[in-house]
């Protein structure tokens, strides 16, 4: 993955306000107009700051319809883009966009600027929750721009709410199913939060609007997580990012929030597998070993070595003890019990029917 240096154009470009939106609560307070200056240091700053990476770094223009801001603008802030690239400081640019604002021409254009990658904000491939959510498009439209990237051989993002009005288990399912069958190259999924300022935060009021609870959210996105990976479709990020903006009081009115959904959904995961197979082992009052990748150490254990905490109740464990193989797989599991080693990988099969979570009333 590499480096991701953001440029935020907040709202701009876009028809209309979303239900759930209020950008400068999710990504900070950012200028109407980005000016040189303030492009230059935030590059600059980026690349100071970051560690090294195996990619060349790419400048992305998120926070808006960069497609749907005037040509002009887009053209500004590409060319300021193109100068970093020329110096081969950046590789190239990647844009996020709806998809009902890409067509030939527009392609045409990001193609001359060199964007590689293109995230489309598609957030449900559900009528009735695009509808609810305000969104001003449709599954199709997602399709159709979807199948003009990949025939121009660009990069393409899909980004997915979790949660939003009128969703439920299975609508979620089924926006997994169907954004798995358009094989994007990378995808992003959040639980949608109540942001203070927003309708959804009226409807929400009103009792008009029930957010996932956090078990819920955890839940799905385990789902989500598990389907993708199985696909081969990498999950680039799972939750908001925090911003000190959200981080003030009041700012999150509702919702699924954690700076580290992440790793709570990665838990999970894990504390499945540990169930899975110990629950066909005869481990009662006896020690059992655990093996993971050096990466899985912290998802295996849980905050606070939760998990650890949790199997041994659960299965009334004499004792855990954890090692870590560098030879093992990221996602594989094992267990050394009496000399006998079992081992069991996170699902690579699509599971197509959804989680096994309680139904949540559909409300909005």
């Amino acid at each position: 993955m590499p480096l991701i240096i953001p440029i935020f154009v907040i709202h701009q470009g876009c028809p209309h306000r979303c239900i759930y939106c209020n950008e400068e609560k999710a990504v900070g307070d950012y200028p109407p107009r980005i000016t040189e200056a303030v492009f230059r240091e935030t590059v600059y700053s980026y690349m100071r700051n970051s560690r090294e990476r195996g990619e060349p770094a790419e400048i992305a223009f998120y926070g808006g319809n960069f497609t749907g801001m005037d040509r002009e603008y887009q053209r500004y802030l590409l060319e300021m883009a193109g100068v970093f690239i020329k110096q081969a400081l950046v590789a190239g640019v990647r844009v996020s966009t709806r998809p009902d604002y890409l067509d030939e021409k527009c392609l045409d254009f990001l193609q001359e600027f060199s964007v590689k990658t293109v995230e489309i904000g598609a957030q449900s491939l559900v009528d009735k929750v695009l509808c609810l959510s305000r969104r001003g498009h449709s599954p199709d439209d997602v399709r159709r721009a979807v199948g003009l990237l990949k025939r121009r051989g660009i990069k393409t993002g899909i980004h997915l709410m979790a949660g939003l009005p009128g969703d439920s288990v299975e609508g979620f399912a089924f926006t997994v199913r169907e954004t798995i069958a358009l094989r994007p190259d990378i995808v992003r999924i959040h639980p949608t939060l109540v942001l203070k300022g927003t309708e959804l935060a009226e409807a929400f009021s009103r009792g008009d609007y029930k957010p996932l609870s956090m078990p819920e959210a955890i839940d799905t996105c385990k789902f989500a997580l598990r389907e993708f990976t199985a696909a081969g479709i990498p999950i680039i990020r799972l939750g908001l990012q925090t911003t000190p903006e959200m981080e003030k009081t009041g700012s999150i009115v509702a919702g699924p929030f954690h700076p580290s959904f992440r790793s709570l959904v990665e838990e999970a995961i894990f504390f499945d597998m540990a169930f899975s197979l110990l629950s066909k082992l005869d481990v009662k009052g006896r020690e059992v070993a655990f093996t993971v990748s050096p990466r899985d150490v912290s998802s295996f254990r849980g905050h606070k070595n939760r998990n650890l905490q949790d199997i041994k109740k659960r299965f009334n464990l004499n004792g855990i003890s954890l090692s870590v193989d560098p030879g093992q797989p990221r996602g594989e599991l094992a267990i050394d019990l009496n000399g006998k080693k079992w081992q069991l990988m996170s699902p690579r099969k699509p599971r197509m029917s959804p989680p096994p979570s309680s139904r949540r009333p559909s409300r909005a």
